[in-house]
């Protein structure tokens, strides 16, 4: 499913002002479903090209399948040419600061004017309320919303290990659009759409709450509970590494007993009930560490998964890049994250007509598609040379795009 005609929302054409993850994570999985979307960058590109450590891969991640063009948006003759691009887009995506957008005469209204038919996404760290002006990041918000507290240790609040909310955000804000246009479909008008990463984080940790208030009091974190209602719910120490086992029904410890084979814990009449296990946990677990010391990761997974027990390896993420089955039906897709470095990243994890959303266009160098999209915005060639020469917009040299089949 490579062709863009071929798609979902093919003919559906997006600004894409992101930056960092939230944003351009939304701008990708409309990408992906065939959208055309255009970076809009600063002259030089987005910083997030250039982030280091940690972020270095950012941009690669969240950016195929798009276009880039290069715009001062600090000049008036940038500003003006931008809302020229909105009067004929279907869809703008933002997750500057609060502020940022109207100020520059580019926000909902400023929009609306200029294309009553746009869907105009807002992606903040807060919806509309107290907060609303406050700045936030993903690590703040998993902090002010309890997520931190849950993966943690007790007393020792801990961020997940990657932009959950950031992306969790910035996936709601591409189901806010998509009802948009089915509503425009029905009444032929645009509307603002937001999502935000507090309020995101809060919808993540729903569960928690209720918890709360059923029991009557706090939950605690997560790893100081891990497998409380099971008996076998836990990472042991195989010989050669750790493995994860989830023993969750009567039917799982019968099969599990004989998998290994424990008859002997099978046929304990102290063990004989799901509750008579939980109770005896601590005794359960020190047996099980000591038989599964002497058992290979690979041997135990072989056994658990013939027995269809719950299990998994406890892999790293550079793990995935062979990891058999996300190679397996277009699962990983050859993304050029440099000029000298490529990689096989995720795809979209849905499947739309048997198969998996792909990649038509590698991300783009900075500006790459500046000339292009003006011309077929309805400037000439001349009007684009003064907007470059007056610094307003930024062109890249001709092979600066690239595709999919580079």
């Amino acid at each position: 499913m490579s062709a863009a005609a071929d798609l979902p929302l093919a003919g559906i054409r997006v600004l894409d002002f992101g930056h960092t993850v939230m944003g351009p994570s939304c701008g990708l999985v409309l990408a992906d479903l065939g959208a055309d979307v255009v970076r809009i960058e600063p002259p030089g590109g987005d910083r997030t090209r250039r982030l280091p450590g940690f972020a270095i891969g950012f941009f690669g991640s969240f950016n195929r399948n798009k276009r880039s063009i290069g715009v001062d948006l600090k000049q008036p003759e940038g500003r003006d040419l931008v809302r020229r691009l909105m009067a004929g887009a279907d869809v703008v995506i933002e997750n500057f600061a609060p502020g940022v957008m109207d100020r520059l005469g580019l926000g909902w209204e400023d929009a609306r004017a200029a294309n009553p038919r746009l869907v105009y996404c807002a992606l903040k760290g807060y919806l509309p309320g107290p907060y609303e002006h406050l700045p936030a990041l993903d690590e703040v918000v998993q902090m002010q919303a309890g997520l931190a507290y849950m993966t943690g240790p007790p007393g020792r609040p801990l961020r997940a290990g990657a932009s959950v909310v950031d992306l969790f955000g910035g996936v709601f804000g591409v189901v806010a659009i998509l009802a948009a246009l089915r509503d425009r479909d029905r009444t032929g008008e645009g509307q603002l759409v937001r999502s935000a990463l507090f309020e995101s984080t809060a919808f993540l940790v729903t569960q928690h709450m209720a918890a709360s208030a059923m029991v009557g009091q706090p939950v605690p974190p997560m790893p100081g509970r891990r497998g409380a209602a099971w008996c076998i719910y836990d990472i042991f120490e195989a010989a050669d590494g750790p493995v994860f086992i989830g023993v969750t029904s009567e039917a799982h410890w019968q099969r599990f007993c004989a998998a290994f084979p424990i008859d002997d814990l099978r046929d304990d009449p102290t063990l004989a009930s799901h509750d008579d296990r939980v109770r005896q946990k601590p005794r359960l677990i020190e047996r099980l560490a000591g038989l599964f010391a002497t058992i290979a990761v690979a041997d135990i997974l072989d056994r658990c998964r013939a027995a269809l027990i719950p299990c998994a390896p406890v892999a790293r993420p550079d793990q995935l890049f062979d990891d058999p089955h996300l190679n397996a039906r277009g699962g990983l897709l050859e993304v050029a994250l440099s000029d000298a470095t490529t990689a096989r990243l995720p795809a979209l994890p849905v499947e739309i007509q048997g198969r998996r959303p792909g990649l038509r266009r590698q991300p783009p160098a900075a500006a790459a598609d500046t000339r292009d999209v003006l011309l077929a915005a309805g400037l000439d060639a001349a009007e684009i040379e003064r907007l470059a020469a007056a610094g307003a917009i930024e062109l890249a040299a001709p092979e600066g795009s690239r595709d999919a089949a580079e």
